[in-house]
């Protein structure tokens, strides 16, 4: 019997990106709304109660509306807004984090997928404080590099218009509040005591992204080198399928932001030497930054392949 699968959201850029990866798959039945009903909360509940795994891809408030509206207890959900991260009752979506956390999304009824600048950082924050390697007070530095997808509709509209302004040619440095809104989830999933100074940075790219802790040694737990740190890090992952580190290089060439694109893999490249350390998550921030995570977090709850759709 096929799994039911509803996409609320389906004509959003997250939707749309899991409508691709799962819209040809022969052990689901993806349940589709009218267009003129989306919009409908009596038919909307119709569907949302009908599924198996109901998709949330909408904005906070729209996702909390969707979730009030079901009341089929069979029914579990996988939602990619803001809205749950922190949420009590929630499981995190990023299996990766530990056998326990996979084991989580196994069996859980609600998912709460992890923000595309917040996976980056995670892939590097949570092995480093988990090893004792990084304190969990440590004042930690990071930015991240996002291509215009990430906004949606309307970025990517403004991005690829005929009309774009010079600015938007040059990369565009925002959350200058230092408030943005996946350092909550960063914060709760790292283990850490502070959040830390979070700088996002988005350019005239696609899809795509480079997040970066930067570390000084000399602070860190055992004052490790650089390449100490890597083969630390490729240890704690040398079991995953989408998330690996690269090979340490004493002269690395340069890295670049859309490496990943248009997968679900996600590659730690660390760089440095004995006094200074940075590491970098390479990744596409619609695959496992949004969508593909949310595809594989639906995989590990039907207790198949993870990888499935997503090579």
């Amino acid at each position: 019997m096929k799994t039911k699968v509803y996409i609320d959201g389906q004509a959003g850029t997250t939707g749309l990106q899991i409508f691709d990866r799962i819209g040809s798959r022969d052990d689901l039945e993806l349940l589709r709304i009218a267009e003129e009903k989306r919009h409908d909360n009596d038919e909307r509940k119709k569907f949302l109660n009908a599924a198996d795994i109901v998709f949330l891809c909408l904005p906070d408030d729209g996702a909390r509306e969707a979730v009030s509206l079901i009341d089929n207890p069979n029914v579990r959900v996988i939602d990619a807004s803001t809205a749950h991260r922190t949420a009590d009752g929630w499981t995190y979506g990023f299996p990766e984090a530990s056998k326990e956390q996979r084991a989580a999304i196994a069996s859980g009824k609600r998912i709460a997928n992890p923000g595309c600048h917040a996976t980056g950082f995670l892939a590097s924050a949570i092995p480093l404080v988990r090893l004792g390697i990084l304190p969990k007070d440590y004042p930690v530095t990071c930015y991240s590099l996002t291509g215009y997808s990430g906004g949606g509709k309307k970025m990517i509209a403004d991005y690829e218009s005929p009309e774009k302004p010079e600015k938007l040619f040059a990369p565009g440095i925002y959350g200058l509040t230092l408030k943005h809104k996946h350092v909550p989830e960063m914060l709760k999933m790292s283990g850490l005591t502070y959040a830390p100074v979070f700088n996002p940075i988005v350019d005239d790219y696609y899809k795509g992204m480079a997040t970066a802790l930067m570390l000084q040694n000399r602070l860190l737990n055992g004052a490790p080198s650089a390449k100490e740190i890597c083969e630390r890090l490729q240890e704690y992952y040398k079991d995953e399928h989408f998330v690996t580190v690269r090979e340490f290089e004493e002269k690395p060439a340069t890295i670049y932001a859309n490496k990943f694109a248009g997968t679900n893999h996600l590659e730690l490249v660390v760089c440095g030497h004995e006094d200074q350390t940075t590491v970098t998550a390479l990744f596409d921030n619609l695959g496992k930054g949004a969508s593909g995570a949310a595809v594989q977090n639906m995989n590990i709850m039907l207790g198949i392949d993870e990888a499935t759709g997503l090579e």
